[in-house]
């Protein structure tokens, strides 16, 4: 236990101060200031170190949370960050962007705010790159197999690495021209800069992990050549496929499905030129959906400088304590104000879009809105109460339905469930023998820390599937699903 009586002498939650709202949207660094070395370990202290700690439950990975905080509260940061690696391949990742399940499972949090799990973790990896802890892990063998990983976002990367250090060559095919998936262009960088990318690549090229960016498989090289090609495939495409708003107007100038803007925006923070590109500065933005994806893109425009940003959820407004319905250790579903929140605009809720507007032009010009009300477990536009919300540029995050289907269908008759997703059996093979997927494609839309643990256990899959036996940990099954997270 790190201090017994941390939990007795720190009663309150200490977080880093974000940077004030009218400096940070100048520009696209993070919005944290930097943490204070003092307030991080009377943090940890708070852990308890609990008999049954039901944060390693809450944690699809199965982090060895008790044991991390207590080696940062005795300043031991190296072997913190060797604890914290055994479960999870980029903290540096989930320390930003996981929304910490592991927190409302901490037991701490029955009767105090949780211990600031997150923080921790992050502030661990963040303080092992600094000092050179970060170091590859090439294998002291190769095997002689060969697999191909196709997508570079959290499953991809979490499974070419665990497949590189078993010994495998392992490729990596991604069709953007840039590894990292929805990390390198869905993410912006306010929530997470680019450079904690490219440091853990670095050490994934070192390691021996190859990288072929700009290869989209299905059209530049068929399925059935790279199954053809490799001894084992791990396809890990995320589920990219939006959920569509098919009301009048839909086709509209200036709608816009969000990750069309999210990439379009992380392209040119980057330094590309993207030739008209979709901007928000000086118009009325309305972002519909409420989810982390929405608040990316309410962020986003803020800093393009945009007039005013509305966001709308169809749904009721989350209470602002847990529900009861949902008591601990579940992980509840409460009102949240994220960074972008914070930085202005209006967020409705029990908002129904009726129709998208035109001007003259056949640009939007307004969105038709309506009360949504519930009629026989129904969400539907409540008559007359309609009203118009004036809108130059509308993003749809409504979330996302599944994988492209098309060219798997096509060229291998892949299998999929009625969700749309790919089928695949406990060992994560899908119908194609020797053909794997782990993450979103497999799971439906989910969080990173789940997409991480899957590109874990799918590679200890083809790890046996290769050798016959693994030593690679397999943290999840695909049926598994951590307390009160829905599998999306």
């Amino acid at each position: 236990m790190a201090d017994p009586k941390g939990f007795l002498k720190t009663t309150e939650r200490e977080l880093p101060t974000r940077r004030p709202v009218p400096v940070r949207i100048m520009d696209w660094k993070e919005v944290y200031e930097p943490g204070d070395s003092a307030v991080l370990r009377r943090q940890a202290g708070r852990c308890m170190d609990c008999g049954v700690p039901f944060c390693h439950q809450g944690c699809p990975l199965g982090n060895l949370i008790p044991e991390w905080n207590d080696l940062m509260w005795r300043g031991e940061g190296r072997a913190a960050i060797e604890r914290l690696h055994a479960t999870n391949n980029f903290p540096e990742f989930t320390g930003r962007l996981c929304p910490a399940p592991c927190e409302s499972a901490c037991v701490l949090g029955i009767n105090q705010p949780a211990v600031t799990i997150k923080q921790i973790e992050v502030s661990t990896i963040d303080d092992a790159f600094a000092r050179g802890w970060v170091e590859p892990e090439p294998p002291q063998r190769l095997t002689g197999k060969t697999v191909a990983v196709v997508g570079s976002g959290p499953a991809g990367l979490a499974a070419a690495q665990q497949l590189t250090r078993a010994g495998h060559t392992v490729a990596v095919y991604e069709r953007d021209d840039r590894i990292g998936g929805l990390l390198r262009y869905g993410i912006p960088d306010f929530k997470m800069e680019k450079r904690h990318l490219e440091s853990r690549l670095r050490q994934m090229q070192d390691e021996g992990t190859r990288f072929r960016a700009g290869v989209e498989i299905g059209v530049d090289i068929t399925w059935d050549e790279l199954r053809a090609r490799y001894d084992a495939v791990v396809v890990a495409t995320g589920s990219t496929v939006p959920r569509d708003l098919p009301i009048p107007g839909r086709d509209l100038a200036g709608v816009h499905f969000a990750m069309e803007y999210l990439v379009e925006s992380n392209k040119a923070v980057a330094g590309d030129g993207v030739p008209n590109q979709i901007h928000a500065e000086g118009k009325h933005v309305i972002v519909i959906g409420g989810g982390d994806t929405g608040a990316d893109c309410i962020g986003t425009a803020h800093r393009h400088g945009a007039l005013s940003v509305t966001n709308l959820a169809i749904g009721v407004r989350p209470p602002d304590e847990r529900p009861e319905h949902q008591p601990w250790p579940m992980s509840p579903h409460v009102f949240e104000v994220q960074s972008a929140h914070e930085e202005g605009g209006e967020r409705s809720y029990l908002a129904s879009t009726v129709e998208f507007l035109a001007n003259a032009a056949g640009e939007v010009r307004a969105l038709r809105v309506a009360e949504t009300e519930y009629i026989d477990g129904r969400r539907v536009p409540k008559s007359g109460t309609e009203r118009e919300i004036p809108a130059d540029l509308v993003l749809i995050a409504m979330g996302f339905t599944g994988p492209e289907q098309d060219a798997l269908d096509a060229q291998l008759g892949t299998a999929f469930t009625g969700r749309g997703t790919i089928e695949r059996a406990e060992d994560y093979q899908t119908s194609t023998p020797g053909m794997f997927v782990a993450g979103d494609a497999g799971r439906g839309q989910s969080l990173i820390v789940w997409a991480i643990a899957e590109g874990r256990a799918a590679a200890a899959a083809v790890d046996g599937y290769l050798m016959g036996e693994t030593t690679l940990p397999a943290p999840v099954r695909p049926s598994d699903v951590a307390i009160g997270l829905p599998v999306a």
